[in-house]
């Protein structure tokens, strides 16, 4: 199985331009929003990290029964300091 991605895109007028890449990305608000494969037919979204940001957040599809689909949210941490980090009430984010 190929982890090209065979994409449609459409203009406002219609005009449809079709291409494949590994992955891409939409500027969504400021922000990265990366779309690849994830293997077994997962497909995997997450926004890139930026300066500052203490967490991200990536979603994971998955395909299930015709129709229906799985989505997980994992949250990463950004930083390399946050090892052995608990969320909880005090920790302001």
């Amino acid at each position: 199985m190929t982890d090209a991605l065979q994409l449609i895109l459409e203009d406002t007028d219609g005009t449809q331009l079709e291409t494949s890449c590994t992955r891409f990305a939409v500027v969504w608000q400021g922000r990265e929003v990366w779309i690849q494969q994830a293997g077994n037919g997962q497909l995997l979204i997450g926004v890139d990290v930026e300066e500052g940001d203490t967490e991200y957040a990536n979603l994971l599809l998955r395909p299930m029964a015709t129709n229906l689909v799985s989505l997980q949210l994992e949250m990463e941490s950004a930083g390399e300091d946050d090892e052995g980090h608990v969320h909880g009430p005090e920790c302001n984010h």
